[in-house]
């Protein structure tokens, strides 16, 4: 980047991608939304069948627990983990969609629904209870094991 700017850099890979997520929303409206969750569920799926290869098995608490070493937990609180149930409240957004909207976070939330989908042979749903995208004060997700 040449010049100066005014506006603060992202302080991660996942703010960067969010400011582009974002913009692309904002430019494209809700019809952008299906496209938005389509190429992060297939990130979502990738990262899940790489990190299922270096697992010792596809458990909800064994994904669930590698997938939490990436947490801040000033900013993460692991609400309960196991083998039928990953319980999370955050209280920022990684990817900065707070106060945008629940249904652009929905599409962005493709990436780990997709992740532990893969991670888990097809096992787990996703429940957004909360998002601070639609202004919640924490984002609260629960993975679950589906019943067969």
């Amino acid at each position: 980047m040449s010049g100066k700017t005014t506006e603060p850099l992202p302080k991660s890979a996942t703010e960067a991608q969010g400011l582009l997520i974002k913009a692309f929303h904002e430019k494209c409206g809700d019809e952008a939304l299906p496209v938005i969750g389509n190429i992060l569920g297939r990130q979502g799926c990738a990262l899940g069948q790489k990190v299922k290869s270096r697992l010792p098995d596809g458990r909800l608490s064994t994904v669930a627990g590698a997938f939490t070493k990436n947490f801040d937990p000033k900013t993460i609180n692991v609400v309960s983990i196991s083998d039928e149930k990953f319980h999370i409240q955050g209280t920022t957004c990684p990817f900065g969609l707070e106060n945008t909207s629940r249904e652009l976070c929905e599409a962005v939330m493709a990436i780990d629904r997709e992740y532990f989908f893969a991670a888990t042979d097809g096992k787990t749903t996703l429940e957004i209870l909360k998002t601070r995208a639609a202004g919640d004060p924490v984002c609260d997700t629960v993975y679950t094991i589906r019943p067969f």
